[in-house]
């Protein structure tokens, strides 16, 4: 029976020290090599917490490392640029495209109940409503309606 560690690390910036090295370490793996695979599997979330998973097999020694995807908001946030969302109802804190929509739709769609990226991309939309985004200028509410009534076209994957 394996044992797996779940923590928290910045994109592509994981170290040996805290918290993986004190997890790691009792289970007699080299951390080190640990570190690097989870560095190169999330360099793209540069900047932002993940969810990163560790399967160790103590016997044999070997490991896998499965990586999630960090929050919506975390992926919106970057997007923009802005530290954080509305604090105030009615405040705008940023404007996406409907491109970068389906790019964090892309980014989450494992992760989410949605049948499809049409699907996810209202959910990210959703999210652009209590953060105060706009998407193209418009309310994302507006945009959810253009979308279900096909006027915006999300891709299939």
């Amino acid at each position: 029976m394996g044992q797996t560690v779940e923590v928290l690390v910045e994109g592509g910036k994981a170290t040996p020290g805290p918290p993986l090295g004190p997890a790691l370490g009792p289970l007699g793996i080299n951390v080190a090599q640990v570190v690097k695979v989870i560095n190169e599997k999330t360099k793209a979330y540069a900047g932002m917490q993940v969810p990163v998973k560790v399967d160790v097999d103590p016997k044999t020694k070997e490991f896998t490392v499965t990586v999630g995807t960090p929050p919506t908001t975390a992926l919106i946030k970057k997007e923009l640029g802005v530290e954080k969302g509305s604090s105030k109802r009615g405040e705008i804190v940023g404007n996406l495209t409907i491109e970068q929509v389906i790019k964090i739709a892309r980014m989450k769609h494992d992760n989410t109940l949605a049948y499809d990226l049409r699907g996810t991309a209202l959910e990210v939309l959703g999210t652009c409503v209590s953060m105060g985004v706009t998407v193209e200028g418009k309310d994302p509410r507006e945009v959810q309606k253009l979308i279900k009534e096909n006027e915006i076209t999300i891709p299939e994957e």
